[in-house]
C-alpha cells in the first residue's frame, strides 16, 4: 500500500461523512433493538416466525448474527478505530462471525419465504453475496491485502444494511396502502441491490483500488 493511499484510508471523516455515519449508526441501533425482541421472546411456531416453515430456530439465529453485524460494523469504518489496530481486528472477527451466521441462517430461511420463489431468489442472493463478500474481505485481511480488504468490507457492509433498508421499505408499503405481496417480492431485491450499487459507485469515485 502506498503512503498516500494509506493516508486516504485513515484520514479523519469530513463533516458530511460524520453526519452520515451518525444517522447510519442511529438507524442500525434502532433496527438492532427492534429485532432483538425475537431474541428475548423466540418464536415457538412457524406462524410466530413470520410464517416461515423453517423459522424455528433459524429466524433467531439469523437475527442474532445480523444484530451483531449491525452493532459491530457500525464502528469498523472509523479511522481512529482502524488506526488502533488490535481493537479493529478483534471487532472485525466478531463482525465476520455475525455476517456468516446471519447469512447462513438467512439462506436457509429464504427457501421458506411465504412470498414464493421471487422472494426466495432475492433473499437467497443477498445471503450468498453477504457471505461471499465478507469471506473475501476476511481472506484479504489475512493476506495483508488491506485495500482489497476494505473494498470487500464496504460491499459486505452495504449488504448488512439491507436489514435497515428492508425495514424502511415495509412501513412505506403499508402506509401507502400498496398490495403487500408483490411489493414484498420486489423488496427482496430493493433492500440490497441499490445499497450495493451505491457502494460500487462510491468505490469507483473515490479511487480506492487494489494494487496491480
Amino acid at each position: 500500500m502506498t503512503a498516500s493511499l494509506h493516508t486516504s484510508l485513515n484520514r479523519p471523516l469530513s463533516l458530511s461523512a460524520r453526519i452520515g455515519w451518525g444517522v447510519g449508526v442511529i438507524l442500525c441501533l434502532g433496527i438492532a433493538a427492534y429485532s432483538a425482541r425475537y431474541l428475548l421472546n423466540p418464536p415457538q411456531t412457524p406462524e410466530q416466525a413470520l410464517g416461515n416453515p423453517v423459522g424455528v430456530p433459524w429466524l433467531v439465529v439469523h437475527i442474532g448474527g445480523a444484530v451483531i453485524a449491525l452493532l459491530v460494523g457500525s464502528f469498523q469504518f472509523l479511522p481512529g478505530l482502524r488506526r488502533a489496530g488490535r481493537p479493529h481486528r478483534w471487532m472485525g472477527r466478531v463482525y465476520v462471525a455475525g455476517c456468516l451466521v446471519g447469512g447462513g441462517a438467512g439462506l436457509i430461511l429464504s427457501f421458506g419465504s411465504f412470498a414464493g420463489p421471487i422472494a426466495t431468489a432475492g433473499f437467497a442472493s443477498l445471503a450468498v453475496l453477504w457471505i461471499g463478500f465478507t469471506g473475501l474481505g476476511w481472506r484479504a485481511a489475512m493476506q495483508r491485502r488491506f485495500v482489497e480488504h476494505r473494498r470487500w468490507m464496504i460491499r459486505s457492509w452495504a449488504l448488512t444494511l439491507a436489514a435497515v433498508t428492508l425495514r424502511i421499505y415495509l412501513p412505506l408499503v403499508e402506509i401507502s396502502d400498496l398490495p403487500f405481496l408483490p411489493w414484498y417480492q420486489a423488496i427482496s431485491f430493493l433492500a440490497w441491490v441499490p445499497n450495493l450499487m451505491v457502494a460500487e459507485l462510491w468505490l469507483s469515485r473515490t479511487g480506492v483500488v487494489p494494487r496491480a
